[in-house]
């Protein structure tokens, strides 16, 4: 072999394994579908299960006893007045942001201890604002490459918790990062499956055909179109799926509809029932140095939070490989930016003359000409349109320039606007680089 064809031929090499690790990057973002797969929808769960009774003391006591644990955490969640008002949310720590660290990890292979030499599969940071009520959630690839504090070295940040515990963990995402973690939360794997089926399942709607099957992980995804019935090991498999065009955000897409599903079944009288279930489950499997009161606390904000105005981002960068281990290798300026918007909430002041692009994407021509004709009516300019096939329909925010702030003011100039997800992915456009995009699904 000539050394001209040595050397394209190394180039090719190179070329195929970084569209491989781009692939496994993906998948590893993906963890960000287990976030609110296991913890989140275990943490609010098990929170808002038990919050929801407190709206109705005859059945508590009814169901459960007048001296029963259930009644008195009903007793601890509301208040006795006049006028028979829940008590609302006021933390014991006052109305500062606080970041709430939520884990996700792997078997341990020991039954008796469930959480040692354990990697972190999901890592996800939850800022929650107390006063303005509402979420953002920063999720942050496992196979980011970091410093390790002491003299660990370099490694993977889902080493950290198998090397050095929870403490590691947070000490190396604080540094990081640069921020601080208040409070941590961690989910075991099993907790998922578990407290669907104490829930008896729960009602999903399937938004296209998944045929997947992975043999030596055992992993059998079997779905058609339409409305489902899920069992615990279903949700799984549902949130699992790999094998989607879409990527990250066709898996963030269900498990935020999982989680509706979630919240809808806990609003039925006979969910209630089985909230003694969902808190042995919820024992077993989460770890937390949250008390119990500030985790009351937290349950009362939960009836408060818009689910659709819940931010979220990744941190950016690319993969990169070195040896037989691959890593994701931040990009400094671009993981700041992010930091700054979803941990500190700095925000960019509403310039109503600044000029805004935007993209289109929808179930029909006839959809995405409306939508342009709306959106130059408010002096934005549409760079480009598709159509997609989408089960629900998204503003999904690209620059830091665009935020809630400002889709509440698109919002009011024009009720078109109206009933969109927010979204916030500041790398995947849709159709082409721009400020925004608008999805329109069929629905």
């Amino acid at each position: 072999m000539t050394n001209q064809a040595q050397r394209n031929r190394n180039n090719y090499d190179k070329s195929e394994n970084f569209v491989r690790h781009a692939k496994e990057a993906r998948e590893e973002r993906s963890s960000f579908a287990k976030v609110l797969i296991g913890m989140i929808i275990v943490f609010i769960g098990v929170l808002l299960g038990i919050f929801i009774i407190a709206g109705n003391e005859n059945f508590v006591v009814e169901h459960f006893g007048e001296d029963s644990i259930i009644t008195k955490i009903y007793q601890k969640l509301t208040v006795s007045n006049s006028n028979k008002e829940h008590a609302d949310f006021a933390l014991p720590f006052g109305l500062r942001r606080q970041n709430i660290l939520f884990l996700g990890v792997d078997a341990s292979g020991n039954p008796n201890d469930l959480w040692s030499g354990t990697r972190t599969d999901t890592i996800i940071l939850v800022n929650i604002d107390p006063k303005t009520k509402s979420v953002n959630a920063l999720s942050i690839p496992r196979d980011s490459k970091v410093y390790l504090p002491g003299d660990n070295g370099v490694n993977k940040i889902n080493a950290a918790h198998a090397i050095g515990g929870i403490e590691m963990t947070k000490k190396t995402i604080e540094d990081t990062l640069g921020v601080h973690i208040d409070r941590y939360i961690m989910v075991h794997d099993n907790a998922v499956k578990e407290i669907v089926d104490a829930m008896d399942g729960l009602d999903v709607y399937v938004e296209k055909p998944m045929h997947y099957n992975d043999y030596s992980g055992n992993l059998h995804i079997n779905f058609t179109k339409g409305d489902h019935h899920l069992n615990g090991q279903q949700a799984v498999e549902y949130l699992r799926f790999r094998h989607d065009a879409l990527g990250d955000i066709g898996r963030t897409q269900r498990q935020q509809w999982l989680l509706r599903s979630l919240l809808n079944k806990l609003k039925q009288p006979e969910t209630i029932t089985k909230i003694p279930d969902i808190i042995s489950v919820a024992k077993k499997y989460i770890k937390t140095d949250m008390s119990f009161y500030e985790m009351s606390q937290y349950a009362a904000l939960v009836k408060h939070i818009d689910m659709d105005k819940i931010e979220v981002a990744m941190l950016p960068g690319a993969p990169n490989q070195k040896g037989y281990i691959s890593y994701w290798i931040l990009d400094p300026e671009k993981t700041q930016e992010v930091v700054n918007r979803v941990i500190y909430r700095d925000k960019a002041a509403i310039d109503e003359a600044a000029p805004m692009t935007a993209g289109v994407m929808a179930s029909s021509t006839a959809k995405a000409e409306e939508m342009e004709s709306n959106l130059k009516a408010a002096n934005i300019e549409v760079k480009c349109t598709g159509i997609i096939t989408r089960a629900h329909s998204q503003f999904i925010a690209h620059s830091a320039n665009v935020t809630n702030d400002y889709y509440n003011w698109l919002k009011k100039k024009n009720e078109a606007f109206g009933g969109l997800q927010f979204v916030y992915d500041p790398v995947n456009y849709q159709c082409g680089e721009t400020d925004f995009t608008i999805v329109l699904s069929g629905n």
